[in-house]
């Protein structure tokens, strides 16, 4: 894939090429534009618009129409998952489990699928028979419905507030109007549609203006004769006791031709009690809940047989007859009603038992194939926190509710961190965020997977862990178009260098640099990465400057640890600019020592002669005075490594900027610790703001010698 990139942030135009089923390392300093090209990349792919428009770069938000953000080259990218701190922090160390759907991800593989559906077909009688007998969902709701109206438990019995008692506590005031009241009888018993509900709240709210006159607040008429009638009503009747009463009638009517004969005359002789419900009738509906409550829990267990509760091998036929229901057991449900539709379901029992030995068979392969999956990914998952020095370990564990999670514990240690966050470094939450990417790819199966810098924050074992995790075969990055952004550069080495022979056929490496807005690449191949004394030798070769071959060897030997006489030497060439360096001295510590003897020297000199065979003291010494020389060696060199030393000659002696100062000295002058390199004179990995202010420094120095 060729991708071409303008006007997004940093980046005013550029291009890079991903090649598909490779790992593609883009490695860059910051402040090139990484996160802006995974941030384009990922808003091109999701249509994201106005993500895409959010890169316009700041200078151009007054002239936006004529710079709009724009990327092409993804049409055959159609789906993308990327690594970054907004996937850290919506799917992983949620409350409960490391990741978001643990299940899915590290147990719901094809194989578990497809045995799940053969074992789903041995099972299905039982599900067809609720979908073929659509009452018996109905069934199954009227007895919650007639459970609920009892309300929490009591050590008395029947809760006072339970809709139960609430409703019929006393008595069936819609069957039993008080006398006196029976011309309200077509309102208080019309109950289709709550409306005798809606009348009382009616009625009741007009009573509250029955003080104001003799006249009837609804008809204006007197109400001399009937105001006692009309507050009677008020007394007598509330609409939430009579709304409790409505669902109660509802619900037992519904229950009742599933109840044998007897039973049905004794709810009907409670639901039109004229006062409150007897003990011995609160016995009897206790009777019956409990019945009812059995017959509930059973039925709905039976509508969800399934694996999960299944999985005991040894029990599976003595759980299936336990499903079945012995309705004589059952006194006050034991109707003929009732009878015909729990038939049906022990007869689908029967028929599932008569597979017994097939279920049993496919129960038992399902259950080896969680473990060996559960086994597998935790020994990854551990192997690498092992190997990579951390002292935690996961477990897949099984949790009602949630099937399967992936749990996290300190070494040894059984109890699981929920704490994640609190618990683990910044480092480690990186690492194991990442690991979990991974997995979380194996699922989603995406066209393009970015990773954004996800590596930088560990030391060097650790970065090998995990990338060795990733790629390694058959790690589940491996082979998948990934496109790896980073400034650690150890990555590049590890993968196209060292460890080629793992790495090379299934990644590639490019460096990118951004320059007043141009982004380019620059490809990286294995020989392009050196050791740096065969980058030094190379460059004092074929450097066409006497000096730039000087600076080069002088950091070879600062690189081999070599501060004979010819490193002494050498030094003295590059302090021309304290004025004490026509006859050499000796460098000690950060101080200047006695002057070198004719012998020293001579022996410096023969040595230096080796690498670059004109070399002469005084020729170099004269040069290095002459500031004007340097400064038009700093503009015509063009590799910005070779300016940044030039620029320290120059103002050895002047005022340096410390931010240049720190970095020349730290960075490139001796203290760079990789033992692999890339060539700075071909790979420009110095930041453009550093140039920018030796160009300023250099220009500024310019103009006060002209003047």
């Amino acid at each position: 894939m060729h991708i071409q990139i303008e006007n997004c942030n940093v980046i005013d135009s550029g291009s890079i090429d991903i090649e598909t089923h490779k790992l593609n390392i883009k490695y860059a300093i910051n402040g090139t534009g990484k996160s802006t090209i995974a941030k384009a990349i990922q808003a091109k792919v999701t249509d994201n618009e106005d993500g895409l428009k959010q890169l316009l770069p700041f200078r151009y938000e007054d002239n936006a129409d004529e710079h709009q953000p724009s990327i092409v080259g993804l049409e055959d990218v159609h789906s993308i998952q990327i690594f970054n701190e907004d996937y850290v922090n919506q799917y992983v160390y949620q409350p409960d489990e490391l990741i978001k759907d643990s299940f899915a991800i590290f147990v719901k593989t094809p194989d578990y699928d497809r045995n799940m559906e053969e074992i789903t077909q041995l099972l299905e009688r039982i599900s067809q028979t609720f979908q073929s007998h659509p009452e018996l969902d109905q069934l199954i709701q009227t007895l919650n419905q007639f459970i609920f109206g009892f309300g929490k438990a009591t050590q008395r019995g029947l809760s006072a507030a339970s809709p139960l008692m609430k409703g019929l506590g006393k008595g069936n005031m819609i069957h039993n109007i008080p006398q006196g009241l029976e011309s309200y009888a077509p309102y208080l018993q019309h109950t289709e549609g709550a409306k005798n509900v809606a009348w009382i709240k009616w009625q009741l709210s007009g009573n509250d203006y029955l003080e104001m006159a003799d006249q009837c607040p609804y008809c204006a008429g007197s109400i001399e004769t009937t105001r006692e009638k009309i507050t009677r009503v008020r007394n007598v009747y509330d609409a939430k006791s009579i709304e409790h009463l409505d669902h109660l009638i509802e619900v037992y009517t519904a229950l009742m031709p599933y109840l044998p004969e007897n039973a049905q005359q004794q709810l009907q002789t409670i639901l039109n009690n004229a006062a409150n419900i007897t003990d011995d009738q609160k016995h009897f509906l206790q009777a019956v809940k409990n019945d009812v409550d059995c017959l509930y829990q059973k039925l709905c267990n039976l509508k969800s047989t399934g694996f999960h509760n299944l999985k005991d091998v040894s029990q599976i036929e003595n759980t299936l007859r336990n499903k079945k229901i012995d309705l004589p057991n059952y006194a006050n449900l034991n109707s003929d009603l009732m009878r015909s539709k729990i038939d049906v379901l022990n007869a689908t029992i029967d028929g599932v038992l008569a597979r017994i030995i097939e279920l049993r068979i496919k129960i038992s392969h399902q259950n080896t194939l969680i473990q060996n999956i559960i086994s597998k990914n935790q020994k990854e998952i551990n192997d690498f926190l092992r190997y990579a020095g951390y002292h935690y370990t996961v477990s897949i564990e099984e949790s009602e509710g949630k099937n399967y999670r992936l749990l996290l514990h300190y070494e040894d240690h059984r109890e699981a961190i929920n704490a994640v966050q609190t618990h683990l470094s910044y480092g480690e939450r990186n690492a194991l965020a990442l690991l979990l990417f991974m997995y979380s790819i194996k699922r989603e199966t995406p066209d393009l997977v970015i990773l954004d810098d996800p590596i930088s924050s560990f030391d060097g074992n650790k970065k090998f862990a995990i990338v060795n995790m990733l790629f390694k075969d058959p790690g589940y990055l491996r082979e998948k178009t990934v496109l790896l952004l980073t400034h650690e550069f150890g990555t590049v080495v590890d993968m196209v260098h060292t460890m080629k022979r793992n790495f090379g056929a299934v990644s590639t490496a490019a460096f990118l640099s951004t320059r007043n807005g141009v982004l380019q690449e620059q490809q990286i191949h294995a020989d392009d990465i050196k050791a740096y004394p065969a980058i030094a030798e190379k460059n004092i070769a074929e450097s066409n400057d006497p000096l730039n071959k000087l600076i080069y060897l002088r950091r070879l030997m600062e690189f081999e640890n070599n501060k004979n006489d010819a490193w002494q030497l050498l030094s003295n060439v590059f302090h021309v600019g304290d004025g004490t360096r026509e006859i050499p001295r000796k460098c000690v510590g950060n101080g200047i020592g006695n002057p070198m003897t004719p012998d020293e020297i001579q022996k410096g000199t023969e040595d230096i002669k080796s690498y670059i065979p004109d070399f002469d003291y005084q020729t170099a010494y004269q040069r290095m005075e002459n500031r004007n020389l340097l400064i038009t060696l700093y503009d015509s060199t063009k590799a910005n490594y070779e300016k940044l030393q030039i620029y320290r000659l120059i103002f050895i002696g002047r005022a340096m900027n410390v931010v240049v100062q720190k970095f020349v000295n730290e960075t490139y002058h001796v203290e760079n610790n990789y033992m692999f390199q890339l060539d700075p004179r071909i790979y420009d990995t110095v930041p453009q703001y550093i140039v920018d202010v030796c160009d300023q420094a250099i220009n500024e120095l310019r103009e006060v010698q002209h003047a």
